[in-house]
């Protein structure tokens, strides 16, 4: 998503709104987890981003299990879109500095549904964190993301 797409959201964020996935397809397929993993948007907020993921073959590592891989994405994509939103708010972007995610269940096939919270919103750097849940309620994985909020000219507008 582009910074200008991502400020576009703001003032309505900043309001308290909780914008659903029907206005989310400047989320689509121009994101990577999204073209690439199979990532789709729930809703946006600044207190809270959503998504869901159906998991199939295409996910899994050799014994057939979903990749590690998979879950770092969903952790980094969803952490990254939240704290850009808060960043764009103070005309900054938000770049990843840390992702530490858990394995927590081996899991094959189905919907998962995903959760990123802010933990902290500073001045300068934010932690997110993300939960993957199976459809039974039980995390697959868990992770936190630390993200830097840098001027948007010094990232060529990003």
């Amino acid at each position: 998503m582009s910074h200008a797409a991502l400020t576009s959201l703001v003032p309505r964020l900043q309001a308290g709104e909780t914008i659903p996935a029907s206005e989310l397809e400047l989320l689509g397929e121009d994101q990577f987890a999204s073209r690439v993993v199979g990532l789709r948007w729930d809703t946006l907020a600044l207190d809270r981003v959503t998504a869901h993921l159906d998991v199939d073959e295409r996910h899994h590592q050799p014994y057939g299990i979903v990749h590690g891989g998979v879950w770092c994405t969903l952790v980094e994509t969803i952490g990254s879109i939240g704290a850009a939103l808060h960043a764009a708010g103070r005309g900054e972007v938000a770049v990843g500095v840390t992702n530490s995610t858990d394995f927590l269940r081996p899991h094959r096939s189905g919907r998962v549904e995903i959760e990123g919270v802010p933990i902290h919103v500073g001045r300068s750097q934010q932690l997110w964190q993300v939960v993957v849940t199976r459809e039974d309620g039980k995390p697959v994985a868990r992770g936190q993301l630390r993200v830097q909020s840098l001027p948007a000219d010094r990232m060529g507008g990003a």
